[in-house]
């Protein structure tokens, strides 16, 4: 998608959630891992993954780009724009935003570890080993016994 493009999208947006232009500088950063898109305050630019439009399709991407205006707006206005502001967290309510994106299905990997609980049966998928002897389950307070 060309700069113009995201740019009118993200404007059309801003104007429709939140009743305000997005004069600022938006882009499609490529080097993003594990992170639908993030603000930069100090530039006043919007970054975004290519990868959740091309994986999870335009409604989540919408979804990323109004939680990274939710942080864009409270900025310009002086308010509480991080995660943990109550500020931020009720324009997200208020928005409809999701408060993180979902995984990408390209980096999921199947867990090398299942435990599970041998009182309430909960089952634990982990990609490193736990110790059972330490550790027990986190709901019931069973013992854990590894099932693979």
């Amino acid at each position: 998608m060309e700069n113009k493009a995201l740019w009118s999208w993200v404007d059309k947006i801003s104007r429709e959630w939140f009743g305000k232009p997005y004069p600022d500088e938006v882009i499609m950063n490529n080097r993003l891992r594990t992170t639908g898109g993030r603000y930069l305050p100090a530039q006043r630019r919007i970054e975004l993954n290519p990868k959740y439009l091309s994986e999870l399709g335009e409604e989540e991407f919408e979804g990323i780009i109004k939680h990274e205006l939710c942080h864009y707006h409270l900025h310009i206005e002086g308010k509480g724009y991080q995660h943990r502001d109550p500020e931020f967290r009720a324009l997200l309510k208020k928005t409809g935003s999701p408060r993180f994106c979902k995984a990408l299905p390209s980096r999921y990997r199947e867990p090398n570890h299942i435990y599970q609980c041998e009182d309430c049966g909960h089952i634990y998928k982990r990609m490193k080993r736990v110790n059972t002897s330490k550790y027990r389950c986190g709901k019931c307070k069973g013992k854990l016994k590894k099932i693979e």
